[in-house]
């Protein structure tokens, strides 16, 4: 929870919008932390041909396990520092763990930077969104979630844009996309408030089961959109002709689907609230039936959308639940949690959809993993339906 011992300016003027913008900054970067160098995953892989497939989606998918651990200390975090310090630390660890990975040539070495990426993202991922439901009163959040997923997508368009030309020069030189992060250092060093933080117990059953509607949902949406950057670039290499710059662009239009999902998604709630939760998986069915089909370029252009669709507006819908039934407190409540689920879900998706795959439709289906993508997919609209009354409620 956000302590009110002081009232600085932005506190009095909770509109300004240089602290709008410096908290909307840090949702640029976490989108980052595993996604933004997918489309390089094939290039990569080409260089560390002796490792396993799972071990190279690790490179994607570890930050989200260091995530999820610094989740959990965050409350801790709180007792002995700041906002700004707590963000300006976190901001350079990603610069300095993401950025180095240029200088390395060993996977162990590159791993393990990955990790500390994920521990920097899980610093200040619970700020990124908490922060907007403290500045902000309820009536206002729907719209601020929106641009926080929006500015999350962008980052991905960008950074997703960039991995994907660097590669072309060099696997490593798509790490350099990290350096974006600096940007974010500077507007936190310049206009984000010290606030005192208060500590907490960190997650605790009592608030899952509180919150659980939105946690699981998360969880559910990362284990069905990781699929896709895990798997397109791969996918799309093997099957079909097309360039890296090519993959790397249908990619991007997924990021920029999204992106634009967020911008529309305050008034989307605002007309269509109560089939919004229905949205997401339905958008997620559509996009796997559709890849799994084919490697035709119509096929992968349609999926991609439908994915980026419903990534696009489930991040906000259940940020914007969560937080509204939370109230100030959720910085350092719901938010770790719904963190933890969303990256935890990032994590898994890798070991829980290859072994799926492989084990009901073989090895040789290349489109396997996006089959399983259409099983979760149901699995979380029947999860959306049976949490109807609950999350009407507020969560």
């Amino acid at each position: 929870m956000l302590g009110r011992a002081c009232t600085p300016y932005f506190m009095s003027n909770p509109t300004s919008g240089k602290l709008t913008w410096t908290i909307l900054s840090i949702s640029l970067l976490t989108v980052m932390a595993g996604a933004a160098i997918a489309p390089a995953l094939g290039i990569i892989k080409e260089h560390f041909s002796s490792s396993s497939d799972i071990t190279l989606q690790l490179i994607i998918s570890l930050p989200a396990l260091f995530i999820i651990i610094a989740n959990l200390f965050f409350p801790y975090l709180c007792s002995i520092a700041g906002s700004r310090t707590l963000a300006l630390c976190g901001l350079v660890l990603y610069v300095l763990s993401g950025a180095c990975c240029f200088f390395v040539d060993n996977i162990v070495i590159l791993l393990t930077l990955r990790a500390l990426l994920g521990i920097s993202v899980g610093i200040v991922m619970p700020l990124s969104t908490g922060l907007l439901s403290y500045y902000y009163p309820p009536e206002q959040q729907a719209k601020l979630m929106g641009l926080s997923a929006a500015m999350n997508q962008m980052g991905g368009v960008v950074a997703t844009l960039l991995a994907g030309l660097l590669s072309q020069i060099g696997w490593n030189f798509s790490f350099l996309v990290y350096l974006l992060g600096l940007i974010a250092v500077v507007l936190v060093a310049l206009f984000l408030p010290e606030e005192h933080l208060k500590g907490g117990k960190g997650p605790s059953l009592k608030l899952l089961k509180k919150f659980h509607p939105s946690v699981v949902g998360m969880l559910l949406v990362m284990i069905l959109f990781f699929i896709y950057p895990t798997r397109f670039a791969i996918c799309a290499h093997m099957g079909t002709d097309l360039s890296n710059n090519t993959i790397t662009f249908i990619m991007v239009g997924l990021d920029l689907v999204a992106f634009l999902m967020g911008l529309v998604f305050g008034k989307m709630m605002n007309g269509f609230r109560k089939g919004m939760k229905y949205l997401p998986p339905v958008c997620f069915i559509a996009g796997y039936l559709l890849l799994s089909l084919g490697t035709s370029l119509p096929l992968m252009l349609a999926g991609s959308a439908f994915i980026g669709i419903a990534n696009g507006i489930a991040v906000p819908y259940l940020n914007t639940i969560a937080s509204i039934k939370a109230g100030k407190e959720a910085a350092s409540t719901v938010m770790p949690l719904l963190s933890s689920a969303l990256y935890l879900g990032q994590f898994i998706s890798p070991l829980i959809v290859t072994p799926l795959a492989g084990s009901i439709f073989g090895g040789e289906d290349l489109l396997a993993p996006y089959k399983i993508g259409i099983a979760f997919g149901i699995i979380y609209l029947l999860q959306s339906f049976f949490t109807r009354k609950k999350q009407a409620t507020g969560q």
